[in-house]
């Protein structure tokens, strides 16, 4: 790839990220102004657009890197094998929302870690049992083979 290629994807890349910036600002403010009532009865569907947003800033990020080099190279490599561990979370990630929705929760959001083994699953609750946290644990126990102890179950209770 030429020099002048690459100068052209990474101020692509520079020019995505701040535009990303400003609207992230805007929404905020916006968000802000709607007041707590707002933020917490959207909590799950604003959750799941972050992460969306995020992943696909850091997807994004990533072909522009695979584009850059060769394809035996290391760096070549390295995007390509993260990429591939984003992908497996993001699916990881909607098998168990949707496994933890069908043990009778309106809403789910299940968050696992890129460089931890830690999984934060928030459930729409105002309370938590322990039959419930152990019905939880056991799904992604059994289903994603997680360790109990890297598991943080929240309640987080938004009206639907």
């Amino acid at each position: 790839m030429s020099k002048t290629k690459k100068i052209i994807v990474m101020s692509s890349l520079v020019l995505l990220l701040a535009v990303t910036a400003v609207l992230n600002v805007l929404l905020a403010r916006n968000r802000a102004a709607n007041g707590d009532t707002l933020a917490t009865s959207n909590y799950f569907a604003t959750y799941r657009s972050e992460r969306t947003t995020t992943r696909s800033e850091e997807l994004v990020q990533l072909d522009s890197v695979i584009a850059l080099y060769d394809e035996g190279s290391e760096k070549y490599a390295e995007a390509v094998n993260l990429k591939m561990k984003i992908v497996g979370i993001m699916e990881k990630e909607l098998v168990l929302e949707t496994m933890i929705k069908s043990k009778g929760f309106s809403d789910a959001v299940v968050s696992i870690g890129i460089d931890s083994e830690n999984v934060n699953v928030f459930i729409n609750s105002n309370e938590l049992d322990m039959t419930t946290a152990l019905s939880i644990y056991n799904c992604l126990k059994d289903e994603a083979e997680i360790d109990p102890l890297n598991i943080i179950i929240m309640p987080v209770y938004s009206q639907v």
